[in-house]
């Protein structure tokens, strides 16, 4: 039973190799058409989805921030709810459920923020450990609880995206596999409620897509 709800995040999808994890690269091939062809809703959408992005990027980030700043952030965000509806196709791979995606994506960033604080800006590291007005007998506590906050930042960010998703599919799955032991009129209660679930996980993965981006946009704005 446990083996068969945990089938869904299983990467290996034939001939003992890990083919699922091909998922993740479909977006190379849906999305550029989109500037090659004229104007279309899908593309104004997505125009129109960037600049609101950019402008709360860059509002978040500062005027610290360099032109173009924001793009990185952008371009991990549509990454991030690209795969999360990916995943909620039926038979279709979550990449995004697993930690070794979302290290992969939370991990080089906080290191990359760490590396440039701490070479152009090291006053400025060192004053935010500690938080102006502390007194003198808890600066080495609040020094050793700052830090440990700030280095376990790729794994809070890992693990938030990774739990929500998981969660989610799984509640659809274990409600989903007891359909054929139901009557026809409590069916009809499970799939109201799988058409409910489904629309929030759909919420749930626009909301985690932006929570991603937005605390990313926040570490890279502290070390500025």
């Amino acid at each position: 039973m446990i083996a068969n709800l945990f089938s869904i995040f299983d990467p290996v999808a034939s001939f003992n190799l890990p083919l699922n994890w091909l998922a993740v690269f479909l977006g190379i091939f849906i999305l550029p058409w989109t500037f090659w062809v004229q104007p279309n809703r899908h593309f104004i959408f997505i125009k129109s989805l960037t600049n609101q992005l950019h402008k709360e990027f860059t509002t978040l980030v500062g005027p610290s921030g360099s032109q173009g700043h924001t793009l990185i952030f952008i371009s991990l965000f549509l990454f991030i709810i690209y795969n999360n509806f990916l995943g909620l196709l039926p038979y279709v791979f979550t990449a995004t459920s697993h930690l070794a995606i979302t290290l992969a994506l939370a991990f080089p960033l906080w290191i990359s923020f760490i590396i440039y604080g701490w070479f152009n800006h090291t006053k400025h590291i060192l004053a935010h450990l500690v938080p102006l007005g502390t007194p003198p007998a808890l600066i080495p506590f609040i020094v050793l609880i700052e830090t440990i906050r700030n280095v376990i930042r790729p794994g809070t960010l890992a693990v938030r995206l990774a739990a929500n998703i998981i969660a989610g599919h799984l509640l659809l799955v274990l409600l989903g596999n007891q359909g054929p032991n139901l009557s026809s009129s409590i069916l009809r209660i499970l799939i109201i409620t799988q058409i409910l679930l489904l629309t929030l996980e759909t919420a749930v993965a626009v909301i985690q897509s932006y929570v991603f981006a937005v605390l990313a946009t926040l570490y890279s704005s502290e070390v500025a």
